[in-house]
């Protein structure tokens, strides 16, 4: 029953406004359906004047108060209760909502059966003693000990699956045994039994309901995640045992009780259901008093403040005053506190024959274990103890269920160092990535025997996106700074464009490039698309090798393994099969469309299914590696500048005379004339490939570090050449044309991923996947980079060309520039003192 209800609470957790609606529908049915009259055989004489005071007699008046204070007490009592488990106010809330909601739907079914109550504020009353908050207290406290907003359905349903069954039967046996009161003959009593029965079932369905789905949308909505810290997993367990408490004994016997109680309720109902609607249209007609005066009694019963409605609002008023203003607010985490210290004590007292004692005496170990708790009572630590158990008790409790959470970091750090634990898996060991990161540096600095990570920050870091994905072995993360330059007018849309550097004036010179552009723009076009992965395979001899370069090139046979390769992927789309040979050495470069990610993965997977192909017809082909440096990745290489890799992009922009006069403060010729001389002739006399460009390499890196690219791959997706011509009637104006034949870059996988990057990739609208066309998003982002990089090329030469390199960079860099103006002065004091 346990998986059931796990399920059927992840259903309701995670699809919050589909429950609520569901609910609130219904309830809405129930509200406006057409009331029917019931027709009354036997009416009883109609009430005279003062019907309503003989109603109420002193006895009937006190007794009534006294159980509506024990009503209000309890309710107090069940709150305080609350404060012990977590945040009052938030349970709180969650108590609220339970008894109000609850309270709420019973009224609208007692109104859908037409069933009027004999007395509101009585049942109200009744209704406070049969709600029990413990369970929506500890659903609630399930719900926070969620580690992150994702986790927090999972954990709804977890509470669900632990407390459904027993709430199922307790909820079976109130009914029955509260029903034994409709029994009695007694109208009040038997109309307050039928609301409470219905009460209990009305609440129950509202638990498993209504309740679930509402608090899933309030800790989701409110960002409430990991809200008992690293106490969580011992409030967990906490729960957790308190279920295993549970007496199979109890639940048997009330399993019997149900089943005779239902034998009585069945014997008692059997035949008498004419007498059954009488009574109840008796009743109906007996809250009526008279046709002229029921609504306006019946409300007057309701609202009139006699001597006992004065004290119960008094006290009621006195203790919700208590509750909000002068509990302790302290109370959790003292209780919490003193409850890990209780399970520590024990946990000692219990393993004290395996706490090591060499070179220990007794009065050291009662002053460790005295210092220990005062740690505990400072709240300076929880799980970095003195006191360490042996080393086969931490591996008793490492191989538990709980595992190393339960263990101290000491304790963590001695497994580690006896090889129980990996050091690269301490997050997943630990159950808590960040405490996992926080042990893994402590250490490093014990083996080094030096601070170093006091001023590199690892805390509030989502590290479940990084683990197994971008990094490992993680101590931290080094925050880079992020600039914006623009807006830039690429394809008539104008762009932000994220810049994560560390370089002075980089942000600010692509800035002027995009001021320059952001009247005539910038056109992109992309001229190929295809990621590489060139393995290599060896034959027995060169004659065989020239045969496999032969069979690729006929059509039909690259057809045979196009079809493997793109069977690997809905996104690989085989495109070109380049083979190179060199003596009995085969290097087969694959070229393939990989969607909207960079694809090294996808291709990868591809090229080695097709090489698996290519075997089974050539059995004496050898495969050595699946890259072998033909692609080219992360390498200078030729074939990348020539033959291109990933998306190959063109961006030109027309800038008038008057701008290069004005924003960029120089001339069309200065442009042309620099360009020729340094991109052109400079990079020749380099001997360099694909690097005729200024600078390229640093508005693409500063890009690919903001919007999670690999930014190793800078490498070859710099390679760029920047061409300025005049153009216009007098050859004032400038021409400027970038051509990137490999940008290596996608929009999903790897760090875009990661919440900062996918931030800057939702700036330039392409985040993710392109729903309608699979591609197109990787495809823009390539097309702004290039956009970026042209604008960047643009200023820089601008600022050669009239000698503002020097002092922009004085200017920006404030730190240099004081020194250097600090030794300026001397100097020439220096200067005039000799003088």
């Amino acid at each position: 029953m346990s998986k059931l209800f796990r399920y059927y609470g992840e259903l309701c957790a995670t699809h919050p406004w589909e429950v609520i609606v569901a609910v609130l529908t219904l309830t809405a049915c129930f509200l406006t359906v057409e009331k029917q009259v019931i027709p009354v055989t036997q009416k009883e004489p109609p009430c005279v004047g003062g019907c309503l005071e003989e109603q109420f007699h002193a006895a009937d008046m006190v007794l009534m108060t006294v159980i509506r204070c024990l009503a209000i007490m309890y309710s107090y009592h069940q709150f305080r209760n609350l404060q012990n488990l977590g945040s009052k106010y938030i349970l709180g809330i969650a108590g609220l909502f339970v008894v109000f909601s609850s309270f709420v739907f019973t009224s609208t079914l007692l109104s859908f059966l037409h069933i009027d109550l004999v007395d509101l504020k009585d049942a109200m009353f009744f209704f406070l003693l049969l709600i029990d908050l413990s369970k929506a207290a500890t659903l609630a406290q399930f719900a926070l000990t969620a580690s992150s907003t994702e986790d927090i359905s999972k954990q709804i349903a977890r509470g669900v699956s632990v407390l459904g069954p027993t709430l199922t039967l307790d909820t079976l046996v109130e009914t029955l045994v509260i029903g034994v009161g409709t029994l009695s003959g007694v109208k009040r009593l038997e109309m307050l039994s039928y609301f409470a029965s219905l009460s209990v079932i009305v609440n129950y369905v509202i638990f498993m309901t209504f309740y679930p789905a509402c608090l899933s949308l309030l800790l989701e909505l409110g960002r409430i995640s990991n809200f008992y810290g690293e106490k969580q997993q011992f409030i967990r367990k906490k729960l957790l045992e308190e279920n295993d408490k549970s007496n199979p004994a109890v639940q048997r016997v009330k399993l019997i009780m149900s089943f005779g109680l239902l034998v009585v309720h069945l014997h008692s109902r059997w035949g008498v259901n004419d007498e059954f609607q009488e009574s109840i249209n008796n009743l109906k007609e007996s809250v009526n008093c008279s046709d002229d005066t029921s609504f306006y009694g019946f409300m007057m019963k309701q609202f009139v403040l006699g001597a006992d409605h004065i004290v119960i609002l008094i006290l009621l008023l006195t203790l919700m005053i208590k509750f909000i203003f002068f509990e302790p607010k302290e109370q959790l985490k003292e209780q919490l506190e003193q409850d890990v210290l209780i399970e520590l004590k024990k946990d000692i007292q219990s393993k004290r024959s395996h706490i090591r004692t060499t070179s220990i005496n007794a009065e050291s170990q009662t002053e460790g274990l005295r210092l220990e708790f005062l740690d505990f009572e400072d709240g300076t630590s929880d799980k970095d103890t003195d006191v360490s158990r042996s080393l086969q008790s931490c591996l008793e409790i490492y191989r538990t269920d709980s595992g190393a959470s339960q263990l101290s970091d000491k304790e963590i750090m001695m497994l580690v160092d006896t090889k129980h634990i990996p050091a690269y898996n301490l997050e997943k060991a630990v159950q808590n990535p960040e405490r996992g990161v926080k042990i893994r540096r402590k250490m490093i600095e014990n083996q080094i025997k030096q601070s170093v990570f006091h001023t590199m920050p690892y805390k509030d870091y989502d590290y479940s996106k990084v683990m197994g994905t971008c990094c490992e072995n993680v101590v931290g993360y080094v925050p880079i700074p992020l600039g914006v330059a623009g807006p830039l007018l690429l394809d008539d849309q104008f762009y932000y464009i994220p810049m994560a550097t560390t370089e002075g004036c980089l942000v600010a010179s692509t800035n002027r490039g995009c001021r320059a552009l952001e009247k005539t723009g910038v056109k992109s076009t992309i001229v190929a698309d295809g990621m590489t992965r060139g393995p290599v395979v060896r034959f027995p001899c060169i004659t065989k090798a020239s045969e496999v370069v032969i069979w690729i090139k006929k059509s039909e046979n690259f057809a045979k393994v196009k079809e493997q390769f793109d069977s690997t992927s809905r996104f690989a789309k085989l495109s070109k099969i380049s083979p190179h040979i060199a003596g009995r050495y085969l290097f087969i470069r694959f070229m393939a469309e990989t969607g909207d990610a960079m694809g090294m993965n996808m291709i990868s997977k591809g090229a080695e299914k097709a090489l698996l192909y290519l075997q089974t017809i050539f059995n004496e082909m050898e495969i050595l590696s699946l890259s072998g440096n033909v692609c080219t990745d992360k390498k200078a290489a030729a074939i990348n500048w020539i033959e291109g890799r990933g998306k190959s992009v063109v961006c030109e922009a027309l800038v008038p005379a008057n701008i290069v006069q004005s924003v960029l403060k120089t001339t069309t010729h200065a442009l042309i004339d620099l360009n020729i001389s340094k991109n052109m002739v400079g990079s020749a006399m380099a001997g360099s490939i694909g690097g005729f460009n200024a600078h390229a390499a640093n508005i693409v890196t500063a890009v690919y570090i903001a919007t999670g690219q690999d930014a190793a791959q800078n490498v070859a997706s710099s390679n760029c050449i920047t061409i300025m011509e005049p153009s216009g009637d007098k050859g004032e104006d400038l021409l400027i044309s970038c051509t990137m034949p490999s940008l290596e870059i996608g929009t999903v996988g790897g760090g875009t991923i990661l919440p900062a990057q996918s931030s800057c990739l939702e700036l330039l609208g392409v985040k993710g996947p392109h729903m309608a066309n699979p591609g197109d998003n990787a495809k823009q982002l390539a097309r702004i980079v290039c956009g970026a990089v042209l604008a960047g090329e643009l200023s820089l030469m601008a600022a050669l060309a009239s000698g503002q390199l020097v002092n922009s960079h004085l200017r920006f860099n404030r730190s240099y520039s004081e020194k250097e103006a600090t030794s300026s002065k001397l100097t020439d004091r220096s200067m005039s003192c000799q003088t």
